[in-house]
Protein backbone atom coordinates (compact mmCIF):
# COMPACT_ATOMS: atom_id res chain seq x y z
CA UNK A 1 0.00 0.00 0.00
CA UNK A 2 1.26 3.27 -0.82
CA UNK A 3 2.32 6.17 1.85
CA UNK A 4 -0.65 8.24 -0.24
CA UNK A 5 -3.19 5.49 0.15
CA UNK A 6 -2.11 5.06 4.01
CA UNK A 7 -3.01 8.59 4.21
CA UNK A 8 -6.73 8.36 2.88
CA UNK A 9 -7.19 5.24 4.72
CA UNK A 10 -6.32 6.98 8.09
CA UNK A 11 -8.12 10.30 7.34
CA UNK A 12 -11.50 8.56 6.37
CA UNK A 13 -11.40 6.37 9.49
CA UNK A 14 -11.33 9.28 11.29
CA UNK A 15 -14.29 10.96 9.39
CA UNK A 16 -12.25 13.73 8.34
CA UNK A 17 -12.15 15.47 4.79
CA UNK A 18 -9.14 16.66 2.97
CA UNK A 19 -10.08 20.37 3.83
CA UNK A 20 -10.39 19.73 7.51
CA UNK A 21 -7.15 17.56 7.19
CA UNK A 22 -5.45 20.63 5.44
CA UNK A 23 -7.03 22.77 8.29
CA UNK A 24 -4.96 21.11 10.62
CA UNK A 25 -2.49 20.90 9.02
CA UNK A 26 -1.89 24.51 7.93
CA UNK A 27 -1.66 23.09 3.68
CA UNK A 28 -3.97 24.00 1.30
CA UNK A 29 -6.67 20.79 0.11
CA UNK A 30 -4.94 20.79 -2.97
CA UNK A 31 -1.49 19.41 -1.18
CA UNK A 32 -3.62 16.40 0.58
CA UNK A 33 -5.19 15.58 -2.41
CA UNK A 34 -1.16 15.53 -4.20
CA UNK A 35 -0.15 13.49 -1.13
CA UNK A 36 -3.12 10.47 -1.28
CA UNK A 37 -2.62 10.55 -5.15
CA UNK A 38 1.07 9.92 -4.20
CA UNK A 39 2.21 13.03 -7.00
CA UNK A 40 3.84 14.51 -4.02
CA UNK A 41 5.14 13.85 -0.33
CA UNK A 42 4.50 15.64 2.74
CA UNK A 43 7.26 17.44 4.32
CA UNK A 44 8.72 15.39 7.47
CA UNK A 45 6.85 17.56 9.89
CA UNK A 46 3.95 16.63 8.33
CA UNK A 47 4.26 13.18 8.92
CA UNK A 48 5.24 13.51 12.38
CA UNK A 49 1.53 15.51 12.84
CA UNK A 50 -0.78 13.28 11.05
CA UNK A 51 0.88 10.03 12.82
CA UNK A 52 0.28 11.72 16.32
CA UNK A 53 -3.27 12.88 14.76
CA UNK A 54 -3.96 9.31 13.67
CA UNK A 55 -2.67 8.01 16.36
CA UNK A 56 -0.25 5.57 14.04
CA UNK A 57 3.88 5.59 13.72
CA UNK A 58 5.23 7.35 11.01
CA UNK A 59 6.99 4.65 9.92
CA UNK A 60 3.35 2.98 9.61
CA UNK A 61 2.81 6.28 7.38
CA UNK A 62 5.73 5.31 5.31
CA UNK A 63 5.01 1.91 4.69
CA UNK A 64 8.05 1.15 6.78
CA UNK A 65 6.36 -0.77 9.72
CA UNK A 66 2.76 -2.56 9.67
CA UNK A 67 0.03 -0.90 11.96
CA UNK A 68 0.48 -2.12 15.38
CA UNK A 69 -1.44 -5.19 16.02
CA UNK A 70 -1.18 -5.97 12.80
CA UNK A 71 0.89 -9.29 11.69
CA UNK A 72 3.81 -8.36 9.09
CA UNK A 73 4.41 -9.79 5.55
CA UNK A 74 6.00 -13.13 5.47
CA UNK A 75 9.02 -13.46 3.81
CA UNK A 76 6.53 -15.55 0.45
CA UNK A 77 4.60 -12.34 0.62
CA UNK A 78 7.37 -10.22 0.01
CA UNK A 79 9.02 -12.15 -2.17
CA UNK A 80 5.91 -12.14 -4.23
CA UNK A 81 5.46 -8.45 -4.07
CA UNK A 82 9.09 -7.86 -4.99
CA UNK A 83 8.48 -10.55 -8.02
CA UNK A 84 5.00 -9.31 -9.32
CA UNK A 85 5.44 -7.86 -13.00
CA UNK A 86 8.91 -9.18 -13.32
CA UNK A 87 10.52 -11.52 -15.79
CA UNK A 88 10.50 -15.03 -13.56
CA UNK A 89 11.56 -18.56 -14.74
CA UNK A 90 8.78 -20.64 -12.60
CA UNK A 91 9.55 -24.63 -11.45
CA UNK A 92 6.89 -26.37 -10.41
CA UNK A 93 6.22 -29.47 -8.70
CA UNK A 94 4.39 -30.94 -11.13
CA UNK A 95 6.20 -29.98 -14.68
CA UNK A 96 2.38 -30.16 -16.28
CA UNK A 97 1.93 -26.23 -15.00
CA UNK A 98 5.39 -24.98 -17.14
CA UNK A 99 2.72 -25.23 -20.15
CA UNK A 100 6.02 -24.95 -21.86
CA UNK A 101 7.01 -21.62 -21.41
CA UNK A 102 9.94 -19.54 -22.04
CA UNK A 103 9.69 -16.90 -19.09
CA UNK A 104 6.17 -15.80 -17.24
CA UNK A 105 5.36 -12.72 -15.13
CA UNK A 106 3.31 -12.50 -11.84
CA UNK A 107 0.28 -10.16 -12.77
CA UNK A 108 -0.93 -10.16 -8.89
CA UNK A 109 -1.78 -12.85 -6.33
CA UNK A 110 -3.87 -13.10 -3.56
CA UNK A 111 -4.36 -15.62 -0.30
CA UNK A 112 -2.88 -18.89 -1.90
CA UNK A 113 -3.22 -18.04 -5.10
CA UNK A 114 -0.97 -16.60 -8.31
CA UNK A 115 -2.43 -15.12 -11.72
CA UNK A 116 0.89 -15.81 -13.66
CA UNK A 117 1.23 -15.19 -17.51
CA UNK A 118 3.18 -17.47 -19.31
CA UNK A 119 5.19 -16.33 -23.03
CA UNK A 120 5.82 -18.98 -24.94
CA UNK A 121 7.45 -17.66 -27.85
CA UNK A 122 10.53 -15.80 -28.46
CA UNK A 123 8.49 -12.57 -29.44
CA UNK A 124 6.34 -12.34 -26.36
CA UNK A 125 3.56 -12.55 -28.54
CA UNK A 126 2.05 -16.23 -27.83
CA UNK A 127 0.93 -15.57 -24.36
CA UNK A 128 -1.48 -18.22 -21.25
CA UNK A 129 -2.74 -16.61 -18.83
CA UNK A 130 -3.39 -19.36 -15.75
CA UNK A 131 -4.28 -19.43 -11.89
CA UNK A 132 -1.57 -21.24 -10.10
CA UNK A 133 -1.63 -22.37 -6.38
CA UNK A 134 1.11 -20.91 -4.79
CA UNK A 135 1.91 -24.10 -3.18
CA UNK A 136 2.03 -25.72 -6.86
CA UNK A 137 5.42 -23.24 -7.05
CA UNK A 138 9.28 -25.41 -6.12
CA UNK A 139 11.25 -22.03 -6.94
CA UNK A 140 10.78 -18.55 -8.46
CA UNK A 141 14.03 -17.15 -10.16
CA UNK A 142 13.35 -13.04 -11.01
CA UNK A 143 15.64 -12.47 -14.51
CA UNK A 144 17.45 -9.62 -15.14
CA UNK A 145 15.29 -6.68 -16.61
CA UNK A 146 16.00 -6.46 -20.67
CA UNK A 147 17.21 -9.91 -20.79
CA UNK A 148 17.41 -11.79 -23.89
CA UNK A 149 14.68 -14.35 -24.61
Amino acid sequence: MSIGSRLARERRNRNLTQEQLAEKLGVTRQAVSRWESDTAYPETDKIVRMATLFGVSCDYLLGVAEREGEAPPSPVTRLLQAAVGKRLLLSFYEEENTVGCRWCQILDFDGGWANVEFVKDKKGEKRDRRLIPLSSIRTITILPEGGKD
